[in-house]
């Protein structure tokens, strides 16, 4: 099966594409996609099904919450446990309240703490 078709029947294909549509963050040109990592970036190194890999840190808090997600989510095929999906709830939430980040990126993370309660999961 190829890395699309994977992505694609993965159940991240719809959040993904989602995501994607909200637009590139201001620290990356485009989103990032990476087909053979099954990565669909729409914010840094994390935010979006997949990850850049080894060697890629956060490059600010909302990226640290996606990762902090991707640590928590289990291999494909899995549901993500419930508080997985919480805990990106309140800390992409924490980015949005924080006046210091840029406006652009409160919106991003806006969008991802909404989304982050209508993945799927399981207690």
């Amino acid at each position: 099966m190829s890395a699309l078709v994977r992505l694609l029947s993965s159940g991240a294909c719809a959040a993904g594409l989602a995501l994607l549509l909200t637009g590139p963050a201001p620290a990356q040109e485009t989103p990032y996609i990476d087909l053979q990592r099954g990565a669909l970036l729409i914010h840094g190194n994390f935010c979006g099904p997949g990850n850049r890999g080894p060697g890629h840190p956060p490059i600010d808090a909302l990226d640290l919450a996606c990762m902090h997600h991707d640590a928590c989510t289990p291999p494909p095929g899995r549901l993500a446990h419930c508080a997985c999906n919480d805990r990106l709830n309140l800390e992409a939430s924490a980015v949005v309240r924080d006046p210091a980040t840029p406006r652009d990126v409160r919106g991003t993370a806006q969008f991802i703490a909404d989304g982050a309660m209508l993945l799927p999961c399981e207690d």
